[in-house]
């Protein structure tokens, strides 16, 4: 037994509340001491994937287990597979360069009503997200990863409510208002997809107790039991706890058509808070239905594929045809990312290892990708005051190293060869074509829209005669370097060798498959009918 996975989500937890009792006068020392547990908590995710053996018998490790509400079942039990290790890598290699990139963005602004922004509490939320977020990925009780799926949303209302953008020519009242529009509409949203899942979290202790006498939240104790025989769902009640669970998986992830938050979130959060949502908050959600929706209910999964391959596309296309007609930076990020969600599922609900691997591959290229995009947008933003596309022109003139990272980080969210995505885009693909061909011939559409609203968006900002207002603005500063150069830089290795992601991830696929009793199919074509034409 080991506490490794413990400690790993309570240095961010303990950070949060360090940063949070710096006085306010020291706001300085607030955010060094923020970005020293972000980085401790990167030391130790790469303990884990140091110790993590992807050839180990057992789907979970670094297993910790104990006794906590005896009465109802519920457990402090957590475990990593292929698929939360490297998704907490993810998170522990984000969270550093969005402290760093919000360095300045909680700053005290006095303007007429002399109000103040606590810059300790920005870092502390930002830490607190993290600690909720490792600690989802690391649950193997289903009520303990319950409390944190839902316990993440009240650090993020006040992320979008209360630290906002300021970019635009708004009044302080207005801007106000609109983030708090964001704001709850976030919370309404998520906390309605909550409140389902409790209900068919109450029903899976339901139907445990009934059959196995005692009433068990353990991923692990329900599947050993069905895989023994002593645990078996009716038809119609498993496929209802399903869709409560997916219903709140995909209001996290997000699914059209319940995705209508997360536009109205980025857009009116800062450029690190939107990257926070949606590159570490939002993978909860994908996350959750590969360990939970499959797993705990392989039979309503099956039944349900055809519908949620179909929403998948509709999010596909749906975001990246609205991708192509916002005028706003940052809004356009966000239906890029919902189109990228879309594929995510897809590959998930494809029901192949290809597509599941490829799926698990994407929610991490995909979160350094949009960081990198999202990141430079943000200082591109905070230059002009705008976060209108037709305010800017000629940026690459004034500033090229950073119209230069913009570019690289946009092509890899069009997922060009040799750039991260793309391995992660072709395998969601194959593996989609090798079962449902119609479904993944419509999804390249996606691919073909994705290059026009990133090309687009780089015509209209950084090429060009140089606009008046863009005029003399400065490029990359050695603190924004420091948080794209290592983004870009992941970009690239992973585009050319992403084996150090796979190696992790594909026997954690291969175990979730056996759950759902699924194999690849086999290829029209049989090796031993090329032999005998020959």
């Amino acid at each position: 037994m080991t506490s490794l996975l413990t400690v790993t989500a309570a240095v961010p937890a303990l950070g949060a509340v360090a940063t949070a009792a710096v006085p306010a006068a020291r706001r300085t020392a607030a955010k060094w001491l923020a970005l020293a547990f972000s980085l401790a908590t990167l030391g130790l995710a790469g303990v884990q994937l140091a110790q993590f053996d992807p050839h180990a018998a057992g789907p979970f490790q670094l297993t910790e287990s104990h006794a906590w509400i005896k009465d109802f079942g519920v457990r402090y039990e957590l475990g990593v597979d292929g698929i939360a290790v490297v998704l907490i890598a993810l998170t522990a290699v984000l969270v550093p360069f969005v402290v760093l990139a919000g360095w300045h963005d909680a700053d005290p602004l006095e303007t007429h009503s002399k109000r103040w922004r606590p810059t300790q509490g920005f870092f502390a939320l930002i830490l607190m997200v993290e600690a909720m977020v490792v600690i989802a990925f690391e649950a193997t009780d289903v009520f303990l990863f319950y409390i944190f799926f839902e316990a993440m949303l009240i650090p993020m209302y006040f992320l979008i409510g209360g630290f906002g953008d300021r970019a635009g020519e708004r009044t302080e009242e207005e801007a106000a208002a609109q983030r708090s529009y964001a704001a709850v509409k976030f919370l309404l949203y998520n906390l309605a997809g909550g409140l389902i899942m409790l209900a068919a979290v109450v029903g899976l202790y339901a139907v445990t107790a009934h059959q196995l006498g005692t009433g068990t939240f353990s991923l692990q104790e329900i599947l050993q039991a069905r895989a023994a025989g002593r645990l078996h769902f009716a038809t119609v009640t498993e496929r209802a706890l399903f869709l409560g669970f997916f219903f709140a998986f995909a209001v996290k992830a997000p699914l059209w058509p319940v995705h209508t938050w997360l536009p109205n979130a980025m857009t009116e959060s800062t450029a690190p808070v939107a990257v926070l949502i949606t590159a570490v908050v939002d993978k909860v959600g994908t996350f959750a239905m590969l360990r939970f929706c499959l797993q705990l209910f392989p039979e309503a999964s099956k039944w349900a594929t055809p519908v949620i391959l179909v929403l998948s596309l509709i999010s596909i296309l749906y975001g990246a045809l609205l991708a192509v007609g916002q005028r706003d930076i940052k809004r356009l990020i966000a239906y890029a990312s919902i189109s990228h969600f879309g594929f995510i599922i897809l590959g998930i609900f494809a029901m192949t290892t290809q597509g599941q691997g490829g799926a698990t591959l994407y929610m991490v290229n995909h979160g350094i990708s949009t960081a990198a995009l999202m990141l430079i947008a943000g200082f591109l933003i905070s230059r002009r005051g705008s976060r209108l596309i037709a305010d800017y022109g000629g940026v690459q003139k004034v500033a090229p190293v950073l119209a230069g990272t913009f570019l690289v980080a946009g092509l890899a969210t069009l997922s060009l060869p040799g750039l991260a995505p793309f391995v992660s885009e072709f395998l969601v693909l194959v593996g989609t074509f090798s079962r449902h061909p119609v479904i993944g011939g419509v999804a390249t559409l996606g691919i073909v829209l994705a290059a026009l609203y990133v090309l687009v968006l780089y015509q209209r900002t950084m090429t060009g005669p140089v606009r008046e207002p863009v005029r003399g603005m400065p490029d990359l500063r050695v603190r924004e370097l420091a948080v794209v150069a290592p983004l870009i830089a992941l970009l690239l290795f992973l585009g050319v060798y992403p084996k150090p992601l796979t190696r992790m991830i594909d026997p954690a696929v291969a175990h979730t498959m056996a759950q759902v009793d699924r194999t690849d199919p086999k290829p029209p074509v049989q090796a031993n009918d090329v032999e005998a034409a020959k």
